[in-house]
């Protein structure tokens, strides 16, 4: 597999949880057995998306037991004989190779993925992406002209491997008790996005978009909206440096 592979530096690395459970995009390439009708093919690909049921390869980093996942769209591009070029949008840990063979069975003649590109993880596409030869020049620019322009475009600030999470924003005066990590109480929120759930994993900003820390929320964003006073989000991961903002 090939494709976009988001990597954090430093302090950063504690923000790759988010991702782990971010959505994916993929481009795969499905090698049919035998030749089926397109008709045939169409058919049975609008059947896998939704929620299905996935047992994981043999050779997987989980236990290998049926769990479920969800494709959120999947769409044929092209198809050259037995060989099938698709789009997914899936749930992070769907096994797309597995879907390739399971795939198969449901037309009683066998497949598997010939070849894969991972095109979306979170927020970081990959027409967005940049390769090590990239890194190296850029940095190579820097450290010899001082021109930061073409690392700070590859090098991103941390607030972005969040913009897939929905936010609270919190006055100032809120800001350092929960570097300190409290957590967050009414009073303290300032607006919020519309489609925030109960137990939901939210970023809790600034009110200049810095990142301060990762909660999970105790309300949806009714009762939110509603609550005067009482908890509204208990910290998880604390990502601002303590008197930030003093």
């Amino acid at each position: 597999m090939t494709g976009c592979l988001p990597v954090a530096l430093d302090k950063a690395t504690r923000i790759v949880q988010t991702l782990l459970i971010a959505g994916k995009e993929y481009i795969g390439v499905m090698h049919l057995h035998e030749e089926v009708p397109v008709k045939d093919i169409e058919t049975n690909f609008k059947e896998f998306v939704g929620k299905i049921l996935q047992l994981p390869p043999r050779k997987s980093a989980v236990k290998r037991q049926l769990r479920e996942r969800e494709i959120y769209y999947l769409t044929i591009l092209e198809i050259d004989g037995q060989d099938i070029l698709f789009k997914m949008g899936c749930q992070a840990g769907t096994y797309v190779r597995k879907f390739c063979s399971d795939f198969g069975k449901k037309l009683n003649i066998g497949a598997h993925m010939a070849e894969l590109i991972r095109t979306k993880a979170g927020p970081f596409k990959i027409q967005d992406s940049f390769t090590l030869l990239d890194l190296k020049d850029a940095f190579t620019l820097y450290k010899n002209d001082n021109d930061e322009t073409q690392i700070r475009k590859i090098v991103l600030p941390m607030e972005k491997a969040v913009d897939h999470l929905n936010k609270i924003w919190v006055n100032n005066k809120t800001v350092n008790n929960l570097c300190h990590g409290a957590d967050l109480f009414s009073p303290g929120v300032v607006k919020l996005h519309n489609t925030i759930d109960k137990n939901e994993v939210v970023a809790i900003m600034s009110l200049k978009d810095e990142l301060i820390c990762l909660s999970e929320t105790e309300l949806n964003f009714e009762n939110i909206l509603t609550k005067e006073k009482g908890l509204i989000a208990k910290t998880k991961k604390v990502f601002m440096e303590r008197n930030t903002y003093k």
